[in-house]
């Protein structure tokens, strides 16, 4: 009978290393939340305060205190230490809220921040400001941008759509209110078109009219048309169409000035023209040229984006532009309008050059990063913003049936907008679902 105990007791424990090493491949998430977790709050809590030093994230206390540790308790003064406000655990990593006593600052914080990572022994850490006096170190404890799951509460709302996962397990969102025009940039094989597919399905699902300009022929965004308001695929067509979309910028600013607002968003909702959204697939098909009668054309097409991109926010008109590559070498006005566009993201690119067109002027510490995303890793990208701060993301693997799926499904959404009528794209009657026929065979008689 002991034999037997003893086996059993082996078999079980064989079993659950086996099963905490399949769950650490296969399910990431389960390992966390039963070993990952409890190992690294212990290991934090233990070695805090001695990591803290070591980093040189320490300060000499202040005179009073210094006087009670010596008077009171009769203790050498130390260095003290960021104070510890929160701990919390999430399905990917930890989350501790720290105080930052009198001369430190987030920056020094930012800086150590890979030291704090090997010696805590997690995947990441990334620290952010919550407010004066306070940081957030987001522990992530392991790789969650290798196999990409959305958080469950990221839903499309109010003009911000998620479209990726940052590096930390938050979600990435592309809020229109924040970042009105946008560029991205990525080569080949790089995810652009996948990060362009996330955003057109969350897109559908809120009340903007969307409009598509695929000098491609259409071959990206043609399988979108159920919910486009307007799909050109042709340089001549953009250029009317923008054209189109300048006028209605001006019509929307009189509007503006009638109702004494200076803002879409401050006019009554009766009276609100909706949002509308410009996804252009490869912005180089409009500033190339083929000879020089094609040049008055590109003008006016350079010229139409550039106004857009410059005023078009107040009144609710959104630029989201896409290429391989954005910079000087494009022509006249490319570097004024790549100016204008605020939200930046940037996938695997061929050069450093072009890295450093979509970051540097943005966020220059983005670049190397950016420069080092594996091939093996499409979908992932750099996004930054106006404010320097960045973040690697990697977005879902979507396919262009379920895109298309939720399209149909919110085709209801295409808002009446006369002026896009005559570039609205044609949309096929959906075939009629194979099954048994009505029809009742009769017998041929002679």
């Amino acid at each position: 009978m002991a034999d037997l105990t003893m086996w059993l007791e082996a078999t079980g424990a064989l079993a659950g290393a086996g099963g905490l090493g399949y769950a650490k491949v296969r399910a990431p998430r389960v390992y966390w939340s039963l070993v990952g977790m409890p190992v690294t709050w212990g290991r934090f809590l233990l070695s805090y305060r001695s990591t803290m030093d070591v980093c040189g994230l320490t300060v000499h206390p202040s005179g009073l205190r210094a006087f009670m540790t010596r008077s009171v308790a009769r203790r050498e003064v130390q260095p003290v230490p960021p104070k510890i406000r929160r701990v919390r655990g999430t399905s990917t990593g930890l989350r501790v809220t720290l105080r930052l006593p009198a001369g430190l600052e987030p920056a020094d914080v930012i800086a150590s921040s890979e030291r704090l990572r090997h010696a805590w022994g997690v995947h990441s850490v990334t620290v952010v400001e919550t407010k004066p006096g306070f940081v957030e170190l987001r522990m992530t404890g392991y790789d969650v941008l290798r196999r990409v799951r959305m958080p469950r509460k990221a839903r499309p709302h109010d003009m911000a759509v998620p479209v990726a996962v940052r590096e930390d397990g938050t979600a990435f969102e592309r809020d229109y209110h924040k970042a009105p025009m946008a560029l991205t940039l990525g080569a080949n094989h790089s995810g652009k078109s996948m990060y362009q597919r996330n955003l057109i399905k969350g897109l559908a699902q809120l009340p903007v009219a969307l409009v598509g300009v695929d000098c491609k022929r259409g071959v990206e965004q043609s399988a979108f048309a159920p919910r486009l308001s307007a799909l050109v695929t042709t340089p001549d067509d953009a250029a009317s169409l923008l054209g189109i979309l300048v006028a209605e910028m001006e019509d929307r600013f009189d509007l503006l000035s009638r109702h004494g607002v200076s803002d879409l968003w401050e006019l009554p909702d009766e009276v609100r023209p909706v949002p509308v959204i410009v996804l252009v697939d490869e912005v180089a098909e409009l500033f190339l040229i083929s000879s020089r009668k094609d040049e008055e054309r590109r003008e006016r097409i350079v010229t139409a984006l550039i106004r857009l991109a410059q005023m078009a926010r107040a009144i609710g008109i959104y630029l989201e532009i896409c290429g391989q590559r954005f910079g000087s070498d494009l022509g006249k006005g490319a570097t004024m309008l790549r100016a204008q566009l605020t939200g930046r993201v940037v996938h695997r690119v061929n050069d450093k050059q072009t890295a450093e067109m979509g970051l540097a002027d943005v966020a220059p510490d983005a670049v190397p990063a950016a420069s080092l995303i594996q091939m093996n890793r499409p979908g992932t990208a750099v996004a930054a913003d106006a404010s320097g701060g960045w973040s690697k993301i990697r977005t879902p693997n979507t396919s262009r049936d379920e895109v298309v799926t939720v399209c149909r499904e919110f085709a209801h959404l295409v808002p009446e907008l006369p002026f896009l009528d005559p570039f609205r794209p044609y949309v096929p009657a959906p075939a009629p679902a194979a099954g048994p026929s009505l029809v009742k065979p009769r017998p041929v008689t002679e």
